[in-house]
């Protein structure tokens, strides 16, 4: 009987009732629009956000009565720019001996309470979404539960846990003496050896609620005792891991410095090689081939091996090799058609300035708007979020940054944001 009288109630209540209010319009103008789509830009951009969704974006709309305007005025509406390779739990200074002190010094309390105002800066410079690439003790886990929670700001965040690679390589905690710090790392801090204990290290990173899967192909820039340039995992523990990650439905990145070390990863199907200082026509060849993403991440380089830091001898000599090879690299992957996400690996850089990754872009031969797809389009559809972020199109996420003047005449305006909604949220606004 109860059943019957509640269903009559419902079925006298008008339909449009029932579903939840998206609540009032909010229209964003400015004097163009680059939504991401195309390379071009568009005059009277318009975006109208309803909730925490885009309902229209383009060129002169008209905009809905009784609609909350925000005229951005001779400014350009973009998309919410992506980072494809951060690490939102730490940040280095220009000493790497007061860094390192410093860091054995912070509990996990006090890096998780510092990551929240690395995610706010990262936010307040533009960057909507990120993918955190590499941290300890599931802090970019809580980082990103907060987020998501509204209980800090911050951007969207894809996390991976640790890193994943092999004992002794740039992954492992090296360049210390026998039991300095009373344990060895192991499977559950992203340290195997054999493809069976890869592909347990990925079923671990998952476990505690990782979106992505990180591996140390080559040796690396900051670490202590291993060549930057030398591949670290075999073929088969590569297969294995990257194999598990897909079948588990998560997508797979691979540090590579050294060519070698990036083929084993493309070989077998790694989703997207990150840094790349030694990549080879080969192996440029091979992603291509294979559709694999390469994440420059050339501020890291600038910040490592072409500013003043106060590196031990054996990390500086890495530095310079690297920033030696890797312009050219970058130069010949944009010229081969091989596709280019951008990624920064702030936190090696001060967090907040992400957006000097696009001019340095356009410094090795991308034009603005490449550049800018980059950091948007492209980088949406290397997270696997292409349906949710990275154009400016009707049913998105309400992601919107704004910036003076015109990007594609001058594309350092990206490190001059003015305007950024998340989710239809404004953070940041004149």
């Amino acid at each position: 009987m109860r059943r019957t009288v509640l269903s009559l109630l419902l079925s006298a209540v008008p339909v449009a009732t029932l579903a939840a209010d998206p609540g009032p319009v909010t229209a964003l103008k400015a004097a163009r629009i680059f939504d991401g789509t195309s390379d071009a830009a568009k005059p009277n951009g318009v975006v109208l956000v309803q909730g925490d969704r885009i309902q229209a974006a383009g060129s002169g709309l008209a905009i809905p009565a009784g609609a909350t305007v925000i005229d951005l005025g001779d400014a350009t509406l973009l998309p919410g720019f992506i980072d494809a390779h951060v690490h939102l739990t730490g940040e280095s200074g220009a000493n790497w001996y007061e860094d390192t002190v410093n860091g054995m010094r912070q509990s996990v309390a006090e890096q998780a309470i510092r990551s929240t105002d690395f995610a706010k800066r990262t936010l307040l410079a533009g960057f909507t979404t990120i993918r955190n690439v590499g941290a300890s003790d599931a802090v970019d886990v809580g980082l990103r539960n907060a987020i998501n929670a509204g209980l800090v700001p911050g951007p969207r965040m894809l996390v991976s846990g640790y890193s994943l690679g092999a004992r002794g390589g740039h992954c492992d905690t090296t360049g210390f003496p026998y039991n300095f710090f009373g344990f060895e790392p192991g499977i559950a801090q992203g340290i195997a050896s054999g493809a069976d204990q890869f592909r347990d290290a990925v079923r671990i990173q998952l476990k505690y609620g990782a979106d992505v899967i990180k591996v140390c192909a080559t040796g690396g820039v900051l670490s202590l005792s291993d060549a930057v340039d030398t591949p670290q995992l075999t073929q088969a523990e590569m297969d294995a891991l990257v194999d598990e990650a897909h079948r588990l439905g998560k997508k797979a990145a691979a540090h590579a410095h050294g060519a070698e070390g990036a083929r084993v990863a493309i070989r077998a199907g790694i989703d997207s090689i990150e840094h790349g200082s030694f990549l080879d026509d080969e192996a440029l060849r091979l992603m291509k081939e294979k559709g694999t993403y390469y994440v420059p991440t050339a501020m890291a380089v600038e910040f490592t091996g072409r500013r003043p830091r106060n590196f031990p001898p054996e990390i500086a000599a890495k530095a310079k090799a690297a920033a030696d090879s890797h312009a050219n690299a970058l130069k010949k992957a944009i010229q081969m058609g091989v596709k280019i996400a951008l990624g920064t690996d702030s936190a090696v850089s001060p967090h907040g300035l992400n957006a000097q990754e696009f001019g340095l872009l356009v410094a090795h031969g991308m034009t603005p708007a490449a550049a800018l797809r980059a950091g948007t389009q492209v980088d949406s559809v290397l997270l696997g979020l292409e349906k949710q972020i990275g154009t400016l199109e009707a049913g998105k996420a309400a992601d919107v940054v704004a910036v003076p003047g015109n990007p594609l005449a001058d594309i350092h305006a990206t490190e001059r944001v003015a305007f950024v909604m998340k989710g239809g949220t404004v953070y940041k606004r004149p």
